[in-house]
């Protein structure tokens, strides 16, 4: 069985005839694949979401999903672009409406050795003379935003208002629910085993694992960590880091803190009223050493109450180890791959804070032909060993 899309549109922009697609496919509908496909839709084009599991329920759910560039400093573009998706965040919000899935208040962090706390205030100053709200306080002045906390009163954290947190999940299905609303389609508990091209290299169709075709104008890969397997389906070469992460989600009567924060070697967050979500780099280090998942879930939960008081009759309620979709230069890899016409990518790490710049970038690319400066250091043809497909 095939779905057959509209006929492809010309339009006119900028003096030159852009061909606006008549269907575009998304595989993967994790917050990258969910933003992208929103958008396309609000631009009136057909849009059809495909994902082997449910919406939303894949690396996003088992995600940090902390809204910040506070961590993102390694270049000032890759900083910009945060900061950018930041804002569009504020403005989601205020078009789809916050609740549930939206829950600024900043965001907290401190170090408990002479070096990391160092590096700390010195990026924090770094941030500053970028024109990002970055507030030294105390612990005790700490304590006032999250009474729960045990830092103790002298000891520098760092307070960045303007962070985040978001339910991924719920912002997923809201994005995807809108989108239906608005004459998408989707292809739920199916994977993707082929995407079909004509002579000249232009992707036609993809076809799934139950049998059907999908007759498309565009593919977007925002497969997450099946990224590479999906280009590899056109003899796109992306290639992709291994790191794989933990998040471990614990119960409570009440959550006891209000606001992401990073303690020494625990990350602490919200995941509603009576919910906790926590990871660590250090943990996730010993990941690929034998230990066993068990042992390194009670680490965290050990850990988590050092630093926060009301943790004492909580309970572990899952774990989860992800590969982190990281192309391999560590950057995302989003827009059009120019050997492969109609195929575009939207893969990076930190897709929760990237999602909203990142959508609406991509979508206005795909329906106009414009390639926003924006993107300009994420551009997938910068792996230069794809070909195009036969």
């Amino acid at each position: 069985m095939a779905l057959t899309c509209c006929h492809v549109i010309r339009c006119s922009c900028e003096n030159q005839v852009v061909e606006r697609p008549g269907c575009v496919a998304v595989i993967g509908v994790g917050v990258l694949g969910a933003c992208v496909g929103w958008n396309v839709a609000r631009h009136g084009v057909k849009v059809v979401f495909v994902d082997a599991g449910r919406p939303g329920e894949g690396v996003t759910d088992w995600s940090f999903s902390w809204v910040n560039a506070s961590a993102k400093t390694a270049s000032r573009s890759y900083f910009d672009l945060n900061v950018a998706s930041m804002a569009a965040y504020r403005e989601l919000a205020g078009i789809i409406g916050p609740d549930p899935w939206w829950h600024p208040g900043g965001h907290l962090r401190w170090a408990d050795d002479p070096a990391t706390e160092a590096s700390l205030l010195e990026t924090a100053g770094l941030l500053a003379g970028w024109g990002y709200r970055a507030e030294v306080r105390t612990g005790a002045e700490a304590r006032r935003l999250e009474p729960a906390l045990t830092v103790a009163d002298e000891v520098p954290v760092v307070f960045f208002p303007d962070e985040a947190w978001v339910h991924g999940r719920h912002l997923v299905g809201r994005l995807v629910g809108q989108a239906v609303a608005a004459g998408a389609e989707h292809r739920f508990g199916t994977t993707v085993h082929d995407v079909g091209t004509g002579s000249d290299g232009r992707v036609q169709a993809v076809v799934l694992s139950d049998g059907s075709r999908l007759d498309v104008d565009v593919v977007v890969n925002a497969a997450g960590p099946g990224a590479a397997h999906v280009a590899g389906l056109l003899a796109r070469h992306l290639p992709m880091r291994r790191e794989p992460g933990l998040v471990t989600r614990i119960e409570c009567a009440q959550a006891p803190i209000r606001r992401t924060m990073h303690a020494p070697r625990v990350a602490i967050r919200p995941d509603g009223d009576a919910s906790v979500v926590l990871h660590s780099r250090e943990v996730d280090a010993l990941i690929d050493t034998g230990e066993d998942p068990a042992a390194l879930e009670r680490l965290l939960h050990e850990s988590a109450r050092h630093v926060v008081r009301g943790f004492e009759d909580s309970r572990i309620v899952g774990t989860r180890v992800v590969d982190r979709p990281i192309p391999g230069d560590g950057h995302p890899s989003v827009g059009a791959v120019p050997s492969i016409p109609g195929y575009y990518e939207a893969v990076s790490h930190s897709g929760i804070t990237l999602g909203p710049v990142i959508g609406r970038l991509l979508a206005s690319e795909i329906v106009t032909g414009r390639r926003d400066e924006t993107l300009a250091d994420f551009r997938p043809e910068r792996f230069s060993h794809d070909t195009p497909a036969s």
